[in-house]
């Protein structure tokens, strides 16, 4: 017979009995927050079976797709909360396939300077509407809620940031 896992309100009771002293009070949101980027994933997923793109490869090549400038990986990874190592592989497996260019900061030469070619623009326009189509429909029902959920997850980004470099 299975067993049946607790809910998260008793995995945190569990670990507050185990350890009255430990703080669980992150679990919470950590948890909603988990789960969030599961259900996004699920409902994404089957749009990436035999497409030409990557999910991450994806959520570089739309910033990319409309910058009117060359834009800096390192800054490209930052913006969009990468380790600079994640970056440079996806940036990597881009540019062998021919989606974008990467060539040498003239003002720094350690930073390489990233564009979108042609391949990778029509590629992303291809595959970004379906994506979107799919977003749409995950978030249908959130209706007026929706500029609340925003706002809260604004203020979360802004905390988390501010707190990224603290000791």
């Amino acid at each position: 017979m299975p067993s049946t896992l607790p809910s998260p309100d008793g995995i945190r009771a569990q670990w507050a009995e185990h350890n009255p002293d430990l703080d669980t009070s992150p679990m919470e949101l950590i948890g909603l927050l988990k789960r969030v980027t599961g259900l996004l994933d699920r409902a994404v997923e089957p749009l990436y079976a035999g497409a030409p793109l990557t999910a991450p490869e994806v959520d570089v090549l739309v910033p990319l797709r409309h910058a009117t400038d060359p834009v800096i990986a390192s800054g490209l990874a930052q913006r969009m909360g990468m380790s600079r190592a994640g970056m440079s592989k996806t940036l990597a497996k881009l540019e062998r396939r021919g989606f974008i260019a990467r060539t040498p900061n003239p003002a720094d030469r350690r930073a390489a300077l990233v564009v979108v070619t042609e391949a990778g623009a029509q590629a992303i326009d291809a595959f970004f509407p379906r994506q979107l189509a799919a977003e749409v429909e995950l978030l249908t029902d959130l209706g007026k809620d929706r500029q609340q959920v925003i706002r809260a997850l604004q203020r979360l980004v802004e905390v988390m940031e501010s707190g990224s470099g603290r000791d």
